[in-house]
């Protein structure tokens, strides 16, 4: 006999979005997170709106700010200015993480924090999840959501194409500050190859970060030095920084091995060019829980094939070509058709593939990639 149906490692988006469609559906969840409740994250916390749609139903979403406005420049220079409807919704990751468990364990799932998992194990009567000292969970199924870092990423043996160095500052702001970036954003496209940053308003902080692909560190050190001074908040301490590595699965990666699947970042699943995450975690992580509960594990892979899998191509080759010509895609977001794909991808009105599959769009990217 298994302690449970399905156990989830990792309490993030993924993890407790997999943990709510679960229980709802009346499997026997259990979640394991190894810190407790809230807990900081590195995250820039920008939800687009297909991770608005994904957990609407769930939860009233602790909003800091909603973008209308979205700045662009290119390394510093070439300004220009767009609006929209709300582009993003700004959460810090505490609050929106604490959220998210709440309502899974409405639904019926257990939570348990301070709970890290050293081990999983697996044969022909479920998996085995090894804890501190010699303690175990046993369940029918497990879900990995632990990061691209974690065991089950290894575990599954998950491969990983595209690997980029984030860097992040919470710099906490005056009241003049506050109203100069209510309801805005910046993103400036940077000067190493697929590179950028951004500046994302959260009430009485600022997250300013940048991303670029791994083995430059230093020079990506000194872009958010460089951003931070061009911005006039130098001289402001933070009351977070840190770093992360984001990692992006190959297009053939195993996204299950026997009955443990994974979900979100421990899946290498978030879109490759703006590499945001969020809404592929708690997509991925609702398909995963909705596949163990049903038992239909192979449908979940199908599914992620279905739905996330064209997005993440589409965005692999936006970022080849944008890695080579930044400049010429800077200029094309200031175009009418550029910017409302750009528009659409915030507002969740449709994803990458949609775009690049149009024939001047793909004959563009062939010339450029």
């Amino acid at each position: 006999m298994t302690d449970w149906d399905v156990a989830i490692i990792g309490g993030g988006p993924a993890g407790l979005s997999a943990a709510y469609e679960a229980a709802r559906r009346g499997a026997r969840t259990v979640v394991l997170e190894k810190a407790t409740h809230p807990r900081y994250k590195t995250c820039g916390g920008g939800l687009i709106g297909h991770s608005v749609a994904a957990v609407a139903d769930r939860i009233t979403i602790p909003a800091d700010d909603r973008v209308e406005r979205a700045d662009f420049t290119h390394d510093g220079k070439a300004a220009f200015t767009k609006t929209g409807g709300t582009l993003l919704t700004m959460v810090r990751r505490p609050a929106f993480d604490d959220a998210l468990r709440q309502a899974a364990e409405k639904a019926g799932a257990t939570v348990l924090q301070a709970t890290p998992a050293r081990a999983v194990e697996q044969d022909e009567g479920g998996v085995r999840i090894r804890l501190a000292g010699d303690t175990a969970v046993t369940a029918a199924v497990a879900i990995g959501a632990d990061g691209s870092s974690g065991i089950t990423a290894r575990h599954v043996g998950v491969e990983y194409g595209q690997v980029d160095l984030g860097l992040e500052v919470e710099l906490p702001v005056d009241r003049a500050r506050q109203e100069q970036w209510r309801g805005r954003l910046l993103i400036d496209w940077g000067p190493l190859p697929g590179s950028y940053a951004w500046v994302f308003p959260k009430g009485d902080q600022l997250t300013v970060g940048v991303i670029s692909a791994r083995g430059d560190g230093e020079r990506t050190k000194a872009y958010l030095r460089s951003f931070v001074d061009r911005l006039g908040l130098s001289g402001i301490e933070p009351v977070h920084d840190s770093g992360h590595l984001t990692r992006c699965r190959t297009d053939r990666s195993p996204l299950r091995r026997g009955n443990v699947l994974v979900a979100g970042d421990a899946a290498g699943l978030l879109e490759p060019w703006t590499r945001e995450g969020i809404s592929f975690a708690t997509r991925s992580g609702a398909l995963a829980g909705a596949a163990a509960a049903e038992g239909d594990l192979p449908g979940y892979e199908r599914d992620i094939e279905a739905t996330l899998a064209p997005a993440m191509r589409a965005g692999t080759r936006l970022l080849a070509a944008f890695a080579r010509h930044p400049r010429l895609f800077h200029n094309l977001l200031r175009t009418p058709p550029g910017w409302r794909m750009f528009e659409r991808f915030c507002l969740g009105q449709t994803s990458f593939e949609g775009t690049v599959e149009r024939f001047p769009v793909r004959q563009a990217l062939r010339l450029l990639g």
